[in-house]
């Protein structure tokens, strides 16, 4: 099993950057693939990004693509996710989760097994 706390949230104005981290705990963490997910009001939970359990594969949607990063640490337990030129749809809860499956893009929520509690990420114009 595998406990994830998100943390970096925080409100910025259009073109700047954020960096999101997801500190997780239980032996079992470097199995996993790991994925953001974000939720704007009234709003399907969506993919944004993923990265495979090695780290060698990373996955995003169209609408970041080119401009977050997604990166990991199996030794320290931590993913990252690096946002740059934010604009004011990517404004969000953002949700760290931990799956089995492969990543891919549009991957859905029920794909993946454990979540975190998110993070609010709000970009002004």
């Amino acid at each position: 099993q595998v406990q994830l706390v998100e943390s970096g949230g925080g409100l910025l104005q259009a073109g700047g950057s954020l960096r999101l981290s997801c500190a997780a705990s239980g032996r079992t963490f470097r199995t996993y693939a790991m994925a953001w997910f974000r939720q704007a009001p009234g709003k399907e939970r969506e993919f944004v990004a993923g990265i495979s359990w090695s780290g060698g594969s990373t996955f995003y949607s169209d609408s970041v693509k080119g401009r977050f990063t997604i990166s990991r640490d199996n030794a320290k337990k931590t993913v990252w996710l690096q946002m740059n030129s934010l604009k004011p749809e990517d404004t969000a809860i953002y949700y760290c989760a931990a799956g089995s499956a492969a990543p891919r893009p549009g991957a859905h929520a029920s794909e993946y097994l454990y979540w975190g509690q998110g993070t609010q990420v709000t970009v002004s114009s």
